[in-house]
């Protein structure tokens, strides 16, 4: 399944539009959408506003690949699960958010592995289907907690 998330905070209906479209075409019937507050309501995937915390984590765990805006906690919770991730992030300039962090992030990502950036919603099919045909060996993990030995340094400092 492809799962497609704009997170819990902002609607992000250029990517939701882009990825309907995409999804018209490629003849895909695996897609699940979490689209938030947005206007355009997908006509090609089945479709939630909102999930809950622990049905998210479901979406992303059974996902083979997530398409998402920058947000870090969808990114995290993708290198978690060790799946991949597109990432389409959300600009000042269409009045999605009110920094370019996104586009900061995206750019601090694009090197990673398992990681495929979009920069323009023109540039979300192709991101899609590079990461659809990718193999992934060598995905970006991260652990849900930090190391034991990191927790120990900081128990001995704190306890000293």
């Amino acid at each position: 399944m492809i799962f497609i998330t704009v997170g819990s905070m902002l609607p992000f209906d250029r990517l939701i539009r882009e990825v309907d479209s995409w999804a018209q075409g490629s003849g895909r019937n695996d897609l699940f959408a979490q689209i938030g507050n947005g206007e355009y309501q997908p006509r090609n995937m089945p479709w939630v506003r909102t999930l809950a915390p622990s049905e998210f984590g479901e979406k992303v765990r059974s996902s083979s690949l997530l398409v998402s805006h920058a947000g870090m906690g969808t990114i995290l919770s993708a290198m978690e699960a060790g799946k991949p991730i597109v990432v389409l992030p959300r600009r000042v300039a269409d009045r999605e958010v009110t920094t370019d962090h996104q586009v900061n992030t995206a750019s601090w990502l694009k090197d990673k592995a398992g990681v495929f950036i979009a920069s323009t919603e023109g540039d979300l099919p192709d991101a899609i289907t590079t990461a659809l045909s990718s193999h992934h060996n060598d995905l970006t993990r991260i652990h849900e907690y930090a190391p034991e030995e990191f927790t120990a340094k900081v128990r001995k400092f704190l306890l000293e």
